[in-house]
Parts: C-alpha cells; structure tokens; sequence
C-alpha cells in the first residue's frame, strides 16, 4: 500500500504564498504521475497541476504564472509552490499519485500499478 501525507496548508491573505507538500510513503518501485487538486465548497473537484515522470506539466488556467509544481522522484515527494493568491483560490487541495509498487507473488518480486489520494490539506486566502 502506499499513503501520501500532505502539509503546507492554512490562512493567507490575498497576494500571499504558501507551499505544499505531499510525500509518498509504501514500497514505491516507480512514479509516473504526481498532482494536485482541489475541491472547493458545492463545486467539483478540479486538477490544479500535475508532473510526469519526465517533468512534463500541466496546469489549471487559472493558476498559470502564480503556481508550480515540481516533484523530488528520489523522495517520493510532490510540491505546490503558490503565489499571489486569491480567495478563489480557497479550497481542499488533495494530492494524487500514480505509479508501480513492489509487490511480492508466487514467482518472486513483482510490479502492481496504483493510484492513491491525500486526505486533503485547506487553503483559505481571505483578509
């Protein structure tokens, strides 16, 4: 199994920052995508950035220029670094992962894909 454990998040005044993260913990063989959501009340749940394996990102409009993601493969860890909030921007940022996991069977060691999301972390941006 593999649990992802996701931090960073509080209260910011509009036009501040703050930096999420989310390490992946489990016998992680491989990781082939890292990302971040978020849901915000009565609205459905929206993909904010995501990272490949290869560095390749994706990004929601209306975060481009003021967040980045970027991710340590080394330690199974994903970050979201935002700046100039916006009370929009308030919501439940869930972190997602996607990749291969050890997995022991009867011919010995093997790989099973998985996907797996963070409890969730709150930004709220309000004066």
């Amino acid at each position: 199994q593999v649990h992802l454990a996701e931090s960073g998040g509080g209260l910011v005044q509009p036009g501040g920052s703050l930096r999420l993260t989310c390490a992946a913990a489990g016998r992680i063989a491989s990781l082939s995508i890292m990302g971040w959501y978020r849901q915000a009340p009565g609205k459905q749940r929206e993909l904010v950035a995501q990272i490949s394996n290869t560095r390749v990102t994706n990004y929601l409009d209306s975060v481009k220029g003021r967040f980045t993601i970027s991710a340590e493969n080394a330690d199974n860890t994903v970050y979201l670094q935002m700046s100039s909030l916006k009370p929009e921007d308030t919501a439940v940022y869930y972190c997602y992962m996607k990749g291969e996991v050890f997995a022991d069977t009867d011919y010995g060691e093997g790989r099973i894909d998985f996907a797996v999301w963070g409890q969730g972390t709150q930004v709220t941006v309000s004066s």
